[in-house]
C-alpha cells in the first residue's frame, strides 16, 4: 500500500491542494477538466517506483477558485510556481487531457527544465483535422462516459449510480474550464509555435478509441516538440488511466528510465 499524504501549499498566493506518495524519481502528475478522484490504481502503480506530486488545479477539486485567474497559462504559472515551491523543478511532468495542455505551457517556461515531458492525450492545440468534443452541448454525466472505450470502466471507476459530490465536483470542473479554456474552446493558437523551443523528451501518447480528443491534435504536438515520439494504446477512449492503467502506468515509467 502507498502511503498517500495531502496539504494544502501556497503558489502566487493561492492555495494549491498537493497530494503525494511513493518514493523516487520524482513525477508531478497534472490532472483532466473533469477534476480527478483522490485516489486511482494509475497513481499507486507509478508510486511504487517514483515520488508522485498530484496538484489539484485553482478551482478543481479541494483547490479553491483564484477569482483573477482567467486561462489556462495562469494555471501553468501558478503550476511552475508551486513546482519551484516544492524544490521540483526538474520533477518529470505528466499531464492527462487538459493536464496536458497545462504541463505544455510549462514546458515552454522554461525550455531546459522539464527532463521528461508525458502528455497523455493532450488538449491544447486544434486539431488539423475533427474537433475537440465540446462538453457544453452534452451532459457532464454524458461527457465522461465519452471519454471510455469499455462502457464498463466507467462503473468501474464511479459506480453504476454516480454519487450526488461527484455530480457537483463534475459541475463545478466544468464551469471551471468554461472560465479558462471557453474561446477558443479547448487550445491556444499560439502555443504550436512555442512547442517549438521546448527541449524536453517528450513523449505523446492517445488512446486509439479517444472520441473527446482527435488523434491529429496528438500527431501536431509530435510534429512541433523537437524531442517526442508517440506511442497509441489500441483499446483505450480518452480516459486512459482509468482504462488501461497499468498499460499507461508501464510506458510512462519505462520512458522516464530511458537515459
Amino acid at each position: 500500500m502507498i502511503d498517500w499524504k495531502s496539504g494544502t501549499v501556497s503558489a502566487c498566493g493561492t492555495d494549491i491542494h498537493v497530494t503525494r506518495g511513493g518514493s523516487g524519481t520524482p513525477i508531478v502528475i497534472l490532472h483532466r477538466d473533469i477534476g480527478t478522484l483522490e485516489r486511482l490504481p494509475f497513481y499507486d502503480a507509478l508510486a511504487r517506483s517514483h515520488e508522485v506530486i498530484i496538484p489539484n488545479h485553482p478551482g478543481y477539486g479541494p483547490s479553491p477558485r483564484a477569482d483573477w485567474v482567467m486561462n489556462v497559462r495562469d494555471i501553468a504559472v501558478i503550476h511552475r510556481a508551486l513546482l519551484d515551491q516544492l524544490g521540483l523543478n526538474n520533477a518529470a511532468l505528466v499531464g492527462l487531457g487538459f493536464g496536458g495542455w497545462i504541463a505544455a505551457e510549462m514546458a515552454t517556461f522554461a525550455p531546459s527544465a522539464t527532463p521528461r515531458l508525458v502528455l497523455v492525450g493532450p488538449m491544447g492545440v486544434k486539431p488539423p483535422q475533427g474537433e475537440i468534443l465540446d462538453q457544453a452541448l452534452i451532459s457532464y454525466i454524458e461527457y465522461v462516459k465519452a471519454g471510455f472505450h469499455d462502457p464498463n470502466a466507467f462503473a468501474r471507476n464511479y459506480g453504476t449510480t454516480v454519487t450526488t459530490p461527484q455530480l457537483v465536483q463534475w459541475d463545478l470542473c466544468r464551469e471551471m474550464s468554461f472560465r479558462v479554456a471557453w474561446k477558443p474552446y479547448m487550445y491556444n493558437d499560439t502555443l504550436p509555435w512555442l512547442l517549438r523551443g521546448v527541449k524536453s523528451k517528450a513523449l505523446v501518447i492517445h488512446g486509439g478509441q479517444d472520441r473527446i480528443v482527435p488523434a491529429s491534435a496528438a500527431a501536431l504536438y509530435v510534429e512541433r516538440l523537437p524531442n517526442a515520439t508517440i506511442e497509441t494504446i489500441a483499446s483505450a477512449g480518452h480516459l486512459i488511466e482509468m482504462e488501461q492503467a497499468d498499460r499507461l502506468a508501464s510506458l510512462i515509467a519505462a520512458f522516464i528510465a530511458q537515459t
